[in-house]
């Protein structure tokens, strides 16, 4: 991978990271359905400006409701379950296994040995965090994390094969996908709709929510994918492992948030396999080449 594109994958992990206690900003006034909604909302606004990639309905459409609809709605109910704001920065990460598998499975693209060996002191890792259940993490909010982290790999895996779609234009337009299904879920769900919170809302929360909708998603999701369309899975994916780092200590700074010292065995591990995978030697993974 080129140096300015391993720099932008580290720079979307780190934006990637705050967007977890912005999560728990956006919830205390919004509900896990109206912030997931709000959020795509604001993402969907450059849908005027930018033309709408042509690669039809279909995929658009699966891509917004496994990327964007499944992953946040199932993470901000883990969220009102209880799950920490540092913690769901390293369940999330799961996601890397999962895409790596699927590129594997249905795209041909299979990780190196190195990469392969990485990915499982990684997860040996999660399997620690895993360990740490109870208390501040309940069964239910670690099994809809985990939900969320699939459905972003499914997400990836779909953008992975839009070769020439024009990435930003792709994200806007996808974004499109999750307000429809996230108001619907909050017509059955919440007392008050979303725009009774609006008007109800303080500023951290408002700011939360254009914070995840134009810099997490807009660039975020956008330079993530531009890079999924042209490396490997298994030579990004990885990267986001970062987020946790980022995750936890802005947790820390903002709201105090302390784990148990297991936990953070678990993390380190993480973050070794990712020193596992990114270290030098070997031939570099070959970028994708857009189908003709």
């Amino acid at each position: 991978m080129r140096g300015r594109d391993m720099a932008l994958a580290i720079a979307t992990s780190i934006i990637w990271g705050f967007a977890f206690p912005a999560i728990k900003l956006g919830l205390a006034d919004f509900t896990p359905a109206q912030l997931t909604a709000l959020r795509f909302i604001i993402a969907a606004l450059p849908v005027f400006f930018v033309r709408c990639p042509r690669i039809g309905w279909k995929a658009i459409l699966l891509i917004g409701l496994t990327l964007f609809t499944g992953q946040f709605l199932l993470m901000f109910f883990a969220y009102q379950l209880g799950l920490p704001p540092g913690l769901a920065s390293v369940t999330q990460q799961i996601q890397v296994f999962f895409t790596v598998l699927l590129a594997a499975i249905f795209l041909g693209d299979v990780p190196s040995r190195r990469q392969i060996f990485g990915m499982i002191v990684a997860f040996g890792g999660l399997a620690v965090v895993a360990l740490t259940v109870g208390g501040d993490l309940s069964v239910t909010a670690l099994a809809l994390a985990l939900g969320a982290a699939f459905s972003w790999s499914i997400g990836n895996t779909l953008v992975k094969r839009q070769h020439a779609a024009p990435i930003f234009a792709l994200m806007a337009w996808c974004s499109l996908v999750p307000p429809l299904p996230s108001l619907a879920v909050s017509a059955l769900l919440d007392r008050d709709n979303l725009w009774t919170a609006l008007a109800h809302a303080g500023w951290p929360a408002i700011a939360a929510a254009v914070y995840l909708g134009t810099v997490t998603t807009n660039i975020g999701f956008a330079a993530w994918g531009s890079l999924l369309q042209r490396y490997k899975a298994g030579a990004v994916a990885p990267f986001a492992l970062l987020a946790p780092c980022t995750g936890i200590v802005s947790s820390a700074l903002l709201f105090g948030e302390i784990f148990p010292p297991i936990r953070y065995v678990g993390m380190a591990l993480i973050l070794a396999g990712l020193a596992i995978i990114l270290l030098p030697g070997g031939k570099p993974p070959p970028t994708v080449e857009p189908v003709a």
